[in-house]
């Protein structure tokens, strides 16, 4: 922390701390065996020593508390606090004093003053107190400038000001990723890294989604219809250790049903984190709204809302196709049905599906089978728009596993 004080002599005197959570003492235990030349006495001297444990003398915790030597360091999201005295070192009276504490960061300036009035006078010896809180939310240079002003008996009034400059330190680094599902679904995945050099314990790590999604944590699984989280019941995370917190999200049901709406919604939410580090120093952060790259679903989307896991040989099977209208103009729609090397549609290619408004869809239901075993891609399907002679098709739609009813040899 970095002071400038003012060289004029006052007749107050200005003090500052910050104030932080004390430490666990350590010491430093000395031991050796009896045999030894010093025989007992280092065990004497640690028995007599206050900060040691009684009847654990060896270990390097104590019963006793250590308050910061040291100014420390502040990280992004936790609450700045500072004591601040002024006391008067003078023979006399002062009067009408007033102190101000502003706080500089690279955007902003701050007041922080729990009062702006005015104290009516300051006796000899006494002093005037006051304790300032800040939620920090900026990174980077922030300097705490203190000023108290008065007025002498003589009737002179003098002013004065501190400076104290620290950094405040990024303690988290997140980073995300979006993956979109065949169905509106959306999976994000956060990965949280602890950049301090100390460990943290997270006690929450929330996903708040944007008022079209409903979200889903998958951090715990069920055993014994109870939820237990995946990373275990002692939460922490070590210095540069990472975790990856997985969330899913569902249109909610007034917007699932319009395509059109879901399609361009690029904001999804923000995370939440909440830490505590030594001895239960609280930080928050949440992040700026997070978004993703919207899906390019084109005109006409053709998703599967029914399809079988596992498929016999050579057996024909149903599955349900979901054709969404994602433009803003009505469709005629033609389905053409494309046989490839394994993947045979069964039915009438080139039917008319009829008209489709924007944002509308419909659930059509199509039989098919695979001449060939193994993994299948589901392909081969065609949508032709008749009112501007625009085709789409479509392959990989999705994937089947088809499999042998008999025997290897009888295959």
């Amino acid at each position: 922390m970095d002071v400038n004080q003012a060289k004029q002599e006052h007749l107050l005197a200005l003090k500052v701390m910050r104030l932080t959570k004390p430490t666990l003492f350590t010491n430093l235990p000395v031991t050796c065996e009896d045999r030894d030349l010093p025989g007992d006495l280092f065990g004497q001297l640690m028995r007599q020593d206050p900060s040691t444990i009684k009847g654990a003398e060896t270990l390097m915790l104590g019963e006793m508390l250590t308050l910061p030597q040291n100014f420390g360091n502040i990280f992004l999201g936790e609450t700045f606090s500072s004591y601040i005295s002024v006391h008067n070192d003078s023979s006399q009276v002062v009067k009408d004093i007033l102190v101000k504490a502003d706080l500089q960061t690279s955007s902003q300036r701050l007041n922080l003053s729990a009062s702006n009035s005015a104290v009516a006078e300051l006796k000899p010896e006494c002093c005037i107190d006051d304790v300032i809180h800040h939620e920090v939310k900026e990174i980077g240079t922030h300097i705490l400038v203190c000023a108290v002003s008065y007025t002498t008996q003589q009737g002179e009034k003098l002013y004065f000001r501190k400076f104290f400059k620290f950094q405040v330190l990024k303690p988290l680094d997140v980073k995300t990723k979006f993956y979109n599902a065949e169905t509106d679904e959306v999976f994000l995945e956060a990965q949280i890294q602890n950049i301090t050099t100390s460990p943290m314990f997270m006690e929450k790590v929330s996903l708040e989604p944007s008022m079209m999604y409903n979200v889903t944590e998958l951090n715990t699984v069920t055993q014994a219809d109870k939820g237990e989280s995946t990373f275990g019941k002692m939460s922490y995370l070590q210095p540069m250790d990472t975790r990856q917190y997985l969330y899913c999200l569902k249109p909610k049901p007034e917007y699932a049903e319009k395509a059109g709406i879901i399609k361009g919604v690029t904001v999804i939410g923000k995370l939440d984190i909440v830490w505590k580090t030594n001895l239960g120093e609280r930080g928050r952060l949440q992040t700026s709204q997070l978004q993703r790259m919207a899906p390019g679903y084109g005109d006409i989307r053709l998703s599967l809302d029914l399809i079988p896991d596992t498929v016999n040989l050579e057996e024909p099977f149903d599955i349900i196709c979901k054709i969404t209208n994602c433009s803003e103009r009505t469709m005629d729609l033609v389905l053409e049905m494309c046989n490839t090397s394994s993947i045979h549609w069964c039915g009438i290619s080139g039917r008319q599906l009829g008209k489709l408004s924007p944002g509308a869809f419909l659930s059509l239901p199509l039989t098919v089978l695979s001449s060939v075993q193994g993994l299948q891609s589901i392909s081969g399907l065609r949508l032709t728009d008749t009112f501007l002679k625009r085709t789409y098709e479509y392959d990989d739609i999705a994937q089947v596993c088809v499999v042998c009813p008999f025997t290897s040899n009888e295959c």
